[in-house]
């Protein structure tokens, strides 16, 4: 399973693909919104794990072009933030998201959280 995780932050990034790989997953990883949207155009992801706040185009932003896309458009998004989950609910449409999560990251909740969202449903189930 292909996950890519956006934040502007390079230590989330080095320590969520860690931990992902360690689980099996391939990950690939992006600094920004505008990163993110152009590894889009040439790869198909399983699931998307997007920060909140980023530089460029933030995690809003990406996640509704996400949406708008016909090759990505129904790919599950993780949302992180450290602004919290209700301010999120004030800032925009929670449903664009298949869930949000608080940083710092519960490693444990999050692979669980992919592990759900995941097992039902992915192209490499289907092979």
């Amino acid at each position: 399973m292909h996950i890519l995780v956006v934040d502007d932050k390079q230590v989330i990034l080095d320590s969520l693909r860690a931990a992902l790989t360690a689980q099996g997953y391939f990950v690939d990883t992006a600094i920004h919104g505008l990163a993110a949207s152009e590894k889009l155009q040439n790869t198909v992801y399983d699931l998307l794990i997007i920060d909140h706040l980023m530089p460029i185009m933030n995690g809003i932003q990406l996640t509704k072009h996400v949406r708008q896309s016909e090759c990505s458009g129904n790919t599950p998004i993780i949302f992180m933030t450290t602004q919290g989950q209700s301010s999120i609910k004030s800032l925009c449409n929670t449903d664009l998201f298949s869930a949000v999560i608080d940083k710092p990251i519960n490693e444990s909740n999050l692979l669980k959280l992919i592990k759900e969202l995941l097992s039902p449903n992915t192209r490499y189930q289907l092979l």
